[in-house]
Protein backbone atom coordinates (compact mmCIF):
# COMPACT_ATOMS: atom_id res chain seq x y z
CA UNK A 1 0.00 0.00 0.00
CA UNK A 2 1.39 3.55 -1.41
CA UNK A 3 1.06 7.08 -0.61
CA UNK A 4 -0.90 8.17 -3.25
CA UNK A 5 0.05 11.22 -5.38
CA UNK A 6 -2.07 13.61 -3.90
CA UNK A 7 -1.79 12.12 -0.30
CA UNK A 8 1.03 14.52 1.17
CA UNK A 9 -0.89 17.34 -0.21
CA UNK A 10 -4.40 16.41 1.61
CA UNK A 11 -2.59 15.21 4.78
CA UNK A 12 -0.96 18.44 5.13
CA UNK A 13 -3.85 20.91 3.64
CA UNK A 14 -7.11 19.50 5.09
CA UNK A 15 -6.30 20.30 8.51
CA UNK A 16 -8.23 23.14 9.77
CA UNK A 17 -6.76 26.06 11.59
CA UNK A 18 -8.15 24.86 14.60
CA UNK A 19 -6.61 21.51 14.37
CA UNK A 20 -3.31 22.88 13.02
CA UNK A 21 -2.41 24.15 17.14
CA UNK A 22 -2.75 20.29 17.58
CA UNK A 23 -1.11 18.29 14.94
CA UNK A 24 1.60 17.04 16.31
CA UNK A 25 1.03 14.23 18.76
CA UNK A 26 -0.47 14.92 22.19
CA UNK A 27 3.19 16.79 24.38
CA UNK A 28 0.22 18.72 25.22
CA UNK A 29 -1.77 16.74 27.00
CA UNK A 30 -3.81 18.55 29.92
CA UNK A 31 -4.13 15.24 31.98
CA UNK A 32 -6.28 12.50 32.64
CA UNK A 33 -10.43 13.09 32.82
CA UNK A 34 -9.94 16.26 31.02
CA UNK A 35 -10.01 15.72 27.01
CA UNK A 36 -11.31 18.78 25.28
CA UNK A 37 -13.69 17.10 22.03
CA UNK A 38 -13.95 18.78 18.71
CA UNK A 39 -17.03 19.89 20.00
CA UNK A 40 -16.31 21.83 22.73
CA UNK A 41 -13.21 23.33 20.72
CA UNK A 42 -14.99 24.78 17.96
CA UNK A 43 -17.65 26.02 20.46
CA UNK A 44 -14.90 27.77 22.70
CA UNK A 45 -13.54 29.58 19.46
CA UNK A 46 -17.14 31.01 18.60
CA UNK A 47 -18.10 28.88 16.08
CA UNK A 48 -15.52 30.95 13.90
CA UNK A 49 -14.75 28.18 11.80
CA UNK A 50 -18.95 27.90 10.29
CA UNK A 51 -19.04 31.95 10.31
CA UNK A 52 -21.10 32.93 7.51
CA UNK A 53 -22.07 29.29 6.60
CA UNK A 54 -25.70 27.67 6.23
CA UNK A 55 -24.44 23.98 8.11
CA UNK A 56 -25.79 20.65 8.17
CA UNK A 57 -24.94 18.23 10.85
CA UNK A 58 -24.25 14.39 10.66
CA UNK A 59 -24.84 13.36 13.99
CA UNK A 60 -26.89 10.86 16.30
CA UNK A 61 -27.20 10.40 19.88
CA UNK A 62 -23.56 10.43 21.05
CA UNK A 63 -23.26 14.28 19.52
CA UNK A 64 -22.96 15.32 23.12
CA UNK A 65 -21.24 18.52 25.33
CA UNK A 66 -19.55 17.65 28.73
CA UNK A 67 -23.06 18.24 30.49
CA UNK A 68 -25.23 15.61 27.91
CA UNK A 69 -26.37 18.38 25.58
CA UNK A 70 -27.21 17.21 22.28
CA UNK A 71 -24.94 19.68 20.10
CA UNK A 72 -27.70 19.94 17.56
CA UNK A 73 -29.93 21.93 20.36
CA UNK A 74 -26.66 23.86 21.53
CA UNK A 75 -26.10 25.03 18.24
CA UNK A 76 -29.53 25.49 17.60
CA UNK A 77 -30.17 27.62 20.16
CA UNK A 78 -27.10 30.07 18.90
CA UNK A 79 -27.14 32.85 17.06
CA UNK A 80 -23.61 32.64 16.11
CA UNK A 81 -24.59 29.45 13.77
CA UNK A 82 -27.03 28.77 11.04
CA UNK A 83 -27.73 25.48 11.28
CA UNK A 84 -30.23 24.47 8.82
CA UNK A 85 -30.26 20.93 8.98
CA UNK A 86 -29.44 17.51 10.88
CA UNK A 87 -28.29 13.94 8.85
CA UNK A 88 -29.15 10.89 10.34
CA UNK A 89 -26.99 7.49 10.39
CA UNK A 90 -27.97 3.82 10.76
CA UNK A 91 -30.39 3.71 13.93
CA UNK A 92 -31.33 7.23 13.87
CA UNK A 93 -30.72 10.76 14.49
CA UNK A 94 -32.26 10.72 17.61
CA UNK A 95 -31.11 6.74 18.40
CA UNK A 96 -34.50 5.08 17.89
CA UNK A 97 -34.05 2.40 15.45
CA UNK A 98 -32.07 -1.52 16.17
CA UNK A 99 -29.30 -2.78 13.91
CA UNK A 100 -29.92 -2.56 9.97
CA UNK A 101 -32.67 0.40 10.18
CA UNK A 102 -33.15 4.02 10.11
CA UNK A 103 -35.62 6.99 10.83
CA UNK A 104 -36.53 8.29 7.78
CA UNK A 105 -36.91 11.21 6.92
CA UNK A 106 -38.81 14.06 9.36
CA UNK A 107 -39.13 17.10 10.94
CA UNK A 108 -37.39 16.94 14.69
CA UNK A 109 -39.72 17.73 17.59
CA UNK A 110 -37.40 19.60 19.96
CA UNK A 111 -35.59 22.42 16.86
CA UNK A 112 -38.38 21.87 14.38
CA UNK A 113 -34.89 21.53 11.62
CA UNK A 114 -35.35 19.02 9.22
CA UNK A 115 -33.67 15.35 9.22
CA UNK A 116 -32.62 13.78 6.31
CA UNK A 117 -32.14 9.62 6.07
CA UNK A 118 -28.40 8.74 5.55
CA UNK A 119 -28.30 5.43 6.19
CA UNK A 120 -27.79 3.01 2.72
CA UNK A 121 -27.45 5.85 0.51
CA UNK A 122 -23.85 7.37 -1.11
CA UNK A 123 -22.54 8.46 -4.40
CA UNK A 124 -25.10 10.78 -5.89
CA UNK A 125 -28.09 10.20 -4.65
CA UNK A 126 -26.67 11.23 -1.25
CA UNK A 127 -25.44 14.36 -2.87
CA UNK A 128 -28.40 15.22 -4.44
CA UNK A 129 -29.84 15.33 -0.26
CA UNK A 130 -27.07 17.73 0.39
CA UNK A 131 -27.89 19.63 -2.41
CA UNK A 132 -32.02 19.51 -0.82
CA UNK A 133 -30.96 20.65 2.49
CA UNK A 134 -29.40 23.87 1.42
CA UNK A 135 -25.96 23.49 3.12
CA UNK A 136 -22.86 24.94 2.76
CA UNK A 137 -20.86 22.84 5.40
CA UNK A 138 -21.76 19.39 6.23
CA UNK A 139 -20.21 18.61 10.04
CA UNK A 140 -20.08 15.13 11.09
CA UNK A 141 -19.79 14.21 14.95
CA UNK A 142 -20.23 10.49 16.13
CA UNK A 143 -18.54 8.23 18.08
CA UNK A 144 -16.72 5.28 16.78
CA UNK A 145 -15.97 2.26 18.19
CA UNK A 146 -12.84 1.43 16.55
CA UNK A 147 -13.31 -1.51 14.11
CA UNK A 148 -13.76 -1.36 10.39
CA UNK A 149 -17.22 -2.99 10.64
CA UNK A 150 -18.79 -0.40 12.69
CA UNK A 151 -20.87 1.58 10.47
CA UNK A 152 -19.84 5.39 11.17
CA UNK A 153 -17.15 5.27 9.90
CA UNK A 154 -18.70 4.29 6.15
CA UNK A 155 -21.23 6.58 6.55
CA UNK A 156 -18.27 9.43 7.61
CA UNK A 157 -16.59 8.04 3.82
CA UNK A 158 -19.60 8.53 2.06
CA UNK A 159 -20.20 11.79 3.11
CA UNK A 160 -16.87 12.69 2.26
CA UNK A 161 -17.68 11.58 -0.87
CA UNK A 162 -20.82 13.13 -1.60
CA UNK A 163 -20.01 16.31 0.21
CA UNK A 164 -17.45 16.82 -3.04
CA UNK A 165 -19.64 16.02 -5.44
CA UNK A 166 -22.07 18.39 -4.07
CA UNK A 167 -19.85 21.23 -3.81
CA UNK A 168 -19.96 21.31 -0.21
CA UNK A 169 -16.85 21.71 2.61
CA UNK A 170 -16.76 18.82 5.36
CA UNK A 171 -15.96 19.40 8.91
CA UNK A 172 -15.15 16.47 11.42
CA UNK A 173 -15.04 16.74 14.85
CA UNK A 174 -13.12 14.75 16.54
CA UNK A 175 -13.76 12.42 19.28
CA UNK A 176 -11.63 9.37 20.89
CA UNK A 177 -11.18 6.17 19.79
CA UNK A 178 -12.64 4.15 22.97
CA UNK A 179 -10.54 1.26 22.73
CA UNK A 180 -6.95 3.73 22.40
CA UNK A 181 -5.28 4.53 19.34
CA UNK A 182 -2.20 2.31 20.75
CA UNK A 183 -2.31 -0.13 17.42
CA UNK A 184 -3.93 -1.21 14.43
CA UNK A 185 -4.74 -4.87 14.08
CA UNK A 186 -6.02 -7.77 12.48
CA UNK A 187 -6.87 -8.28 8.67
CA UNK A 188 -7.03 -5.82 5.86
CA UNK A 189 -10.07 -5.72 3.79
CA UNK A 190 -9.43 -7.06 0.00
CA UNK A 191 -11.59 -4.27 -1.86
CA UNK A 192 -13.21 -7.67 -3.58
CA UNK A 193 -15.41 -7.56 -0.75
CA UNK A 194 -16.03 -4.36 0.12
CA UNK A 195 -19.63 -3.64 1.54
CA UNK A 196 -20.80 -0.98 4.33
CA UNK A 197 -18.95 -3.05 6.71
CA UNK A 198 -16.36 -2.22 4.85
CA UNK A 199 -15.21 0.46 1.64
CA UNK A 200 -11.70 0.52 2.08
CA UNK A 201 -8.65 -1.25 2.95
CA UNK A 202 -8.20 -0.11 6.38
CA UNK A 203 -7.19 -2.92 9.27
CA UNK A 204 -10.18 -4.81 11.64
CA UNK A 205 -9.53 -2.40 14.16
CA UNK A 206 -7.83 0.40 12.98
CA UNK A 207 -6.87 2.61 15.71
CA UNK A 208 -7.82 5.66 14.81
CA UNK A 209 -9.76 8.62 15.55
CA UNK A 210 -12.65 9.71 13.14
CA UNK A 211 -10.39 13.11 12.05
CA UNK A 212 -7.36 10.55 11.35
CA UNK A 213 -9.82 8.46 9.76
CA UNK A 214 -10.80 10.84 7.83
CA UNK A 215 -7.53 12.18 6.49
CA UNK A 216 -6.91 8.92 5.37
CA UNK A 217 -9.74 8.55 3.39
CA UNK A 218 -9.40 12.16 1.81
CA UNK A 219 -5.91 11.20 1.26
CA UNK A 220 -5.99 7.45 -0.09
CA UNK A 221 -9.24 6.36 -1.03
CA UNK A 222 -11.45 9.15 -2.53
CA UNK A 223 -11.30 9.71 -6.49
CA UNK A 224 -11.18 13.83 -5.67
CA UNK A 225 -10.45 15.23 -2.11
CA UNK A 226 -13.50 16.90 -0.41
CA UNK A 227 -13.28 20.55 0.69
CA UNK A 228 -12.12 18.94 4.45
CA UNK A 229 -11.49 20.64 7.76
CA UNK A 230 -10.53 18.85 10.82
CA UNK A 231 -10.88 19.83 14.77
CA UNK A 232 -9.03 17.96 16.94
CA UNK A 233 -9.72 17.06 20.60
CA UNK A 234 -7.12 18.11 22.97
CA UNK A 235 -5.72 16.13 26.43
CA UNK A 236 -6.52 12.60 24.51
CA UNK A 237 -3.68 10.21 24.34
CA UNK A 238 -2.89 7.85 22.28
CA UNK A 239 -3.27 5.39 25.48
CA UNK A 240 -6.30 6.39 26.75
CA UNK A 241 -9.26 4.33 27.17
CA UNK A 242 -12.49 5.74 27.43
CA UNK A 243 -13.32 6.14 31.21
CA UNK A 244 -9.54 8.13 31.15
CA UNK A 245 -11.26 10.60 29.12
CA UNK A 246 -13.90 12.19 31.80
CA UNK A 247 -16.44 12.24 28.88
CA UNK A 248 -20.19 10.99 29.69
CA UNK A 249 -20.68 7.88 27.35
CA UNK A 250 -23.61 7.19 25.62
CA UNK A 251 -24.45 4.21 23.34
CA UNK A 252 -23.37 4.72 20.05
CA UNK A 253 -25.73 2.03 18.95
CA UNK A 254 -28.55 -0.20 20.82
CA UNK A 255 -26.06 -2.96 21.08
CA UNK A 256 -22.95 -1.51 22.48
CA UNK A 257 -24.06 -0.25 26.00
CA UNK A 258 -20.34 0.16 27.51
CA UNK A 259 -16.94 0.89 26.39
CA UNK A 260 -16.73 -2.87 27.68
CA UNK A 261 -18.47 -4.38 24.87
CA UNK A 262 -16.31 -1.96 22.30
CA UNK A 263 -13.41 -3.31 23.95
CA UNK A 264 -14.18 -6.90 22.46
CA UNK A 265 -16.43 -5.66 19.45
CA UNK A 266 -13.66 -5.72 16.81
CA UNK A 267 -12.54 -9.20 18.07
CA UNK A 268 -16.24 -10.94 18.83
CA UNK A 269 -18.61 -9.08 16.37
CA UNK A 270 -17.33 -12.31 13.67
CA UNK A 271 -19.81 -14.35 15.50
CA UNK A 272 -22.21 -12.46 13.35
CA UNK A 273 -21.08 -14.51 10.39
CA UNK A 274 -21.68 -17.57 12.45
CA UNK A 275 -24.94 -19.73 13.64
CA UNK A 276 -24.04 -18.47 17.04
CA UNK A 277 -25.15 -15.40 19.32
CA UNK A 278 -23.01 -12.56 19.48
CA UNK A 279 -25.29 -11.35 22.50
CA UNK A 280 -27.91 -9.84 21.01
CA UNK A 281 -30.50 -9.51 22.83
CA UNK A 282 -28.80 -9.61 26.35
CA UNK A 283 -27.32 -7.24 28.84
CA UNK A 284 -23.89 -8.25 27.35
CA UNK A 285 -23.77 -7.84 23.99
CA UNK A 286 -20.65 -9.21 22.05
CA UNK A 287 -19.48 -10.40 25.65
CA UNK A 288 -21.38 -13.37 25.51
CA UNK A 289 -21.61 -15.97 22.70
CA UNK A 290 -23.38 -19.42 22.62
CA UNK A 291 -25.63 -21.61 20.77
CA UNK A 292 -27.90 -24.37 21.62
CA UNK A 293 -25.71 -27.67 22.26
CA UNK A 294 -22.58 -25.97 23.89
CA UNK A 295 -21.36 -26.84 26.62
CA UNK A 296 -18.58 -26.24 29.59
CA UNK A 297 -16.34 -27.76 26.60
CA UNK A 298 -15.74 -24.63 24.48
CA UNK A 299 -14.82 -22.53 27.77
CA UNK A 300 -12.29 -25.12 28.51
CA UNK A 301 -11.13 -24.91 24.88
CA UNK A 302 -10.48 -21.43 24.57
CA UNK A 303 -8.79 -20.86 28.41
CA UNK A 304 -6.28 -23.43 27.31
CA UNK A 305 -5.30 -21.04 24.51
CA UNK A 306 -3.88 -18.84 27.40
CA UNK A 307 -4.62 -15.83 25.93
CA UNK A 308 -3.76 -12.46 27.24
CA UNK A 309 -5.45 -10.58 29.18
CA UNK A 310 -8.61 -12.35 29.60
CA UNK A 311 -10.55 -15.32 30.68
CA UNK A 312 -13.83 -16.85 29.65
CA UNK A 313 -16.40 -18.73 31.83
CA UNK A 314 -19.08 -21.48 30.78
CA UNK A 315 -22.26 -19.55 30.38
CA UNK A 316 -25.90 -19.52 29.58
CA UNK A 317 -28.53 -17.06 28.94
CA UNK A 318 -31.86 -16.35 26.95
CA UNK A 319 -31.48 -13.84 24.39
CA UNK A 320 -34.49 -11.96 24.38
CA UNK A 321 -34.31 -11.15 20.45
CA UNK A 322 -32.13 -11.99 17.49
CA UNK A 323 -30.31 -15.44 17.42
CA UNK A 324 -32.38 -18.17 19.52
CA UNK A 325 -34.90 -15.50 21.19
CA UNK A 326 -36.57 -16.81 24.28
CA UNK A 327 -34.30 -20.14 24.19
CA UNK A 328 -31.72 -20.71 26.99
CA UNK A 329 -28.56 -21.23 25.03
CA UNK A 330 -24.82 -22.57 26.06
CA UNK A 331 -21.73 -20.63 25.25
CA UNK A 332 -19.28 -18.62 26.96
CA UNK A 333 -18.64 -15.07 28.64
CA UNK A 334 -15.56 -13.07 27.59
CA UNK A 335 -14.00 -11.44 31.10
CA UNK A 336 -11.26 -8.75 30.39
CA UNK A 337 -8.73 -8.95 33.65
CA UNK A 338 -5.97 -6.69 31.84
CA UNK A 339 -6.91 -4.66 29.14
CA UNK A 340 -3.21 -3.13 28.06
CA UNK A 341 -2.46 -6.77 27.23
CA UNK A 342 -5.85 -7.95 25.41
CA UNK A 343 -5.69 -8.21 21.97
CA UNK A 344 -9.44 -8.63 20.31
CA UNK A 345 -8.70 -9.75 17.34
CA UNK A 346 -6.79 -12.30 18.17
CA UNK A 347 -9.57 -13.31 20.73
CA UNK A 348 -12.15 -13.38 18.26
CA UNK A 349 -9.80 -15.79 16.43
CA UNK A 350 -9.47 -18.17 18.80
CA UNK A 351 -12.66 -18.00 19.85
CA UNK A 352 -13.66 -19.10 16.22
CA UNK A 353 -10.77 -21.68 16.26
CA UNK A 354 -11.98 -23.30 19.67
CA UNK A 355 -15.98 -23.05 19.08
CA UNK A 356 -15.49 -24.69 15.69
CA UNK A 357 -13.53 -27.61 17.53
CA UNK A 358 -15.59 -28.34 20.27
CA UNK A 359 -19.06 -28.28 18.85
CA UNK A 360 -20.06 -30.26 16.29
CA UNK A 361 -22.82 -27.75 15.43
CA UNK A 362 -21.04 -24.89 14.44
CA UNK A 363 -21.56 -23.63 10.62
CA UNK A 364 -20.71 -20.09 9.18
CA UNK A 365 -23.70 -17.88 7.68
CA UNK A 366 -24.58 -19.06 4.69
CA UNK A 367 -23.99 -16.06 2.81
CA UNK A 368 -20.20 -16.39 4.40
CA UNK A 369 -20.82 -12.54 5.90
CA UNK A 370 -17.96 -13.73 8.10
CA UNK A 371 -16.05 -12.98 4.38
CA UNK A 372 -17.28 -9.08 4.63
CA UNK A 373 -16.60 -8.74 8.19
CA UNK A 374 -13.27 -9.71 8.10
CA UNK A 375 -12.42 -8.75 4.63
CA UNK A 376 -11.69 -11.60 2.90
CA UNK A 377 -11.66 -15.45 2.38
CA UNK A 378 -8.86 -15.89 4.45
CA UNK A 379 -10.04 -16.35 7.87
CA UNK A 380 -13.22 -18.51 6.98
CA UNK A 381 -10.86 -21.32 4.86
CA UNK A 382 -8.17 -21.37 7.03
CA UNK A 383 -10.11 -22.21 10.08
CA UNK A 384 -12.07 -24.88 7.91
CA UNK A 385 -8.95 -26.38 6.66
CA UNK A 386 -7.83 -26.84 10.26
CA UNK A 387 -5.11 -23.86 10.98
CA UNK A 388 -4.84 -22.69 14.67
CA UNK A 389 -5.06 -19.26 15.86
CA UNK A 390 -1.19 -18.52 15.33
CA UNK A 391 -1.65 -19.73 11.41
CA UNK A 392 -4.70 -17.30 10.97
CA UNK A 393 -2.92 -14.24 12.60
CA UNK A 394 0.22 -14.86 10.95
CA UNK A 395 -1.70 -14.66 7.50
CA UNK A 396 -2.35 -11.18 7.49
CA UNK A 397 1.07 -10.26 8.71
CA UNK A 398 2.39 -8.27 5.70
CA UNK A 399 -0.96 -6.48 4.45
CA UNK A 400 -1.11 -5.29 8.37
CA UNK A 401 2.62 -4.18 8.20
CA UNK A 402 1.80 -1.95 5.23
CA UNK A 403 -1.67 -0.58 6.86
CA UNK A 404 0.48 0.49 9.71
CA UNK A 405 2.89 2.24 7.36
CA UNK A 406 0.31 4.53 5.66
CA UNK A 407 -1.95 5.13 8.90
CA UNK A 408 0.83 6.76 10.59
CA UNK A 409 0.94 9.63 7.94
CA UNK A 410 -2.39 10.82 9.15
CA UNK A 411 -1.91 10.26 13.34
CA UNK A 412 -2.34 13.56 14.95
CA UNK A 413 -2.06 13.05 18.67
Amino acid sequence: MSLSRRGLLAAGGAVGALAATSATPAAAHTGRGRVRTGFERLAADGYALLAGERVGVVTNPTGITRDVRHIVDVMHADDRVNLVAVFGPEHGFRGTAQAGGSEGRYDDPATGLPVYDTYLKSGRPLADIFTASGVDTVVFDIQDAGARFYTYIWTLFDCMQAAELAGKRFVVLDRPNPVTGRAALGPVLDKAFATFVGREPIAQAHGMTVAELALLFNAEFLTRPVALETVTMTGWRRSDFYDETGLPWVPPSPNMPTPDTALVYSGTCLFEGTNLSEGRGTTRPFELLGAEGVDRRWAEAVNATDLPGVRFREAYFAPTFSKFQGRTIGGVQLLVHDRESFDPVRTGIALLVTAKRSWSGFAWRADNWIDKLTGSTKVRTLIDAGADTDEVVGAWRDELAAFRAVRRRYLRY
